[in-house]
């Protein structure tokens, strides 16, 4: 590191109480997603929210993981307002009490909503990798939109992390762009392993069956996801293109599935926008040219995604009417999460030579009280993917395609599988529908 940088770098250096004065009531500021939140910053301006010297303020979020941020707690109500691009646990309460906001956005636009000025920023908070000696730090783990808003803010306020890992792509930011940095060395939210249900297993199989070898795969986290990676390892030459990228990928490079080499663009590289996972996951990212972070305008783009041969994304959603529309985000008109990626992906497969998007529900709800395939959607659902956008609809009974299929067409595969117990009644609601 060179004297010129060391000397700026002490001199921008302040602790997370002076930062957090920088954050004034009524102001607009923004954060990345999940490993990318500033821990000790959030604490600091909590901290002032509590003690009243602050209120009105704004923040953006596009994800974030368990419920550690303490900006997102309930007893900062009316002094923090939240504005979630999707919604999550942490900040449910918020939306349901109608002190938060949401933001309805496909993933590949968060950038450009900043880019554009239609959301202008106060202050950027970000984690961040420590310096290197040409004065570049990396937004590690969680760049998602975090270069747009680093622009379109009129401050910009670093939280230097040694355990956020150096990532390669275009996730560099400058000494020269930052107006303070504070320092923290805390460990990065790590996802707990996640249990895969009987069910999951068989629609892991009924689409690991469909998946060529040599294919490029996006993938998830939850169960679906993770028992779509264990059988997985029967196939050759995948690649990674994903938003999301965890440990299930990750086993699938370490087994040797996974090589890039296939892949039609960036071969021999994972392609992501953000991680969540283990610290394993965190480790490996770390310096590895193999590996490279892209700002989501980039990697969700469906024209990039189609540049694959042999797309595979691989989603869920919540409910699914008989012509095939697809709500992913609400319950009802209750907002629950977001459309997130789903979208983005679900397009770029379909255009993708020899791709393919699945979307996964389980056939029913409420401890297999209501269905999941209905006749129509729930009042004020919310449509995340078009019905002229999905491909494939998947339950443990099986996998109903709609792409090319008529209405009837689609209605009857969707009901071949739903529950044993709502068959009937979808079959009857189909013809009244006059769709069978």
């Amino acid at each position: 590191m060179s004297r010129t940088y060391r000397d700026e770098y002490q001199a921008k250096l302040i602790t997370a109480e002076e930062a957090a004065k920088h954050i004034e009531s009524g102001k607009h500021i923004a954060m990345p997603p999940g490993a990318g939140e500033p821990r000790a910053l959030s604490q600091a301006i909590a901290r002032r929210a509590e003690k009243g010297e602050i209120e009105g303020v704004q923040v953006d979020n596009v994800y974030t993981f368990g419920t550690s941020n303490p900006l997102w707690d309930s007893k900062l109500k009316g002094r923090v307002i939240l504005t979630s691009l999707f919604v999550c646990a942490a900040q449910r309460w918020a939306i349901d009490e109608g002190v938060g906001e949401f933001t309805p956005i496909y993933y590949q636009d968060c950038p450009r909503v900043y880019d554009r000025g239609d959301r202008p920023l106060d202050v950027f908070i970000a984690d961040v990798s420590p310096m290197d000696k040409h004065g570049y730090f990396t937004f590690g783990a969680a760049l998602s939109n975090s270069q747009s808003c680093a622009r379109a803010a009129k401050k910009v306020i670093l939280e230097v992390n040694e355990k956020q890992p150096r990532v390669f792509g275009d996730g560099f930011i400058h000494l020269s762009e930052v107006d303070f940095v504070i320092e923290d060395h805390h460990d990065l939210p790590e996802i707990p392993e996640i249990s895969i249900s009987k069910d999951d297993e068989a629609m892991a199989q009924y689409i690991v069956d469909l998946i060529p070898d040599g294919a490029c795969i996006q993938i998830g986290v939850g169960g679906v996801p993770n028992a779509v990676c264990k059988f997985l390892h029967n196939k050759k030459e995948l690649g990674i293109h994903t938003e999301l990228f965890g440990d299930t990928l990750l086993e699938l490079i370490e087994s040797g599935v996974v090589t890039n080499r296939k892949k039609n663009i960036h071969p021999g590289k994972v392609i992501c926008t953000f991680a969540l996972g283990s610290r394993k996951v965190y480790d490996y990212m770390d310096d590895n040219p193999g590996f490279e972070s892209y700002q989501v305008d980039y990697t969700n783009n469906p024209y990039v995604i189609a540049k694959h041969d042999h797309m595979i994304a691989i989603n869920a959603t919540l409910q699914v009417d008989l012509t095939g529309q697809c709500c992913s985000e609400s319950i009802g008109w209750r907002q629950y999460s977001a459309v997130g990626g789903q979208a983005d992906f679900s397009r770029g497969a379909f255009l993708s030579k020899g791709g393919k998007s699945f979307l996964c529900l389980y056939s029913t709800a409420r401890n297999g009280t209501i269905s999941t395939i209905v006749p129509f959607l729930s009042q004020g659902a919310n449509v995340s993917t078009q019905r002229q956008s999905v491909m494939y609809i998947v339950t443990e009974y099986g996998v109903a395609t709609m792409w090319g299929k008529s209405t009837r067409e689609r209605a009857k595969e969707l009901i071949n599988i739903a529950h044993p117990n709502f068959r009937e009644e979808l079959n009857r609601e189909a013809r009244k529908m006059k769709l069978l």
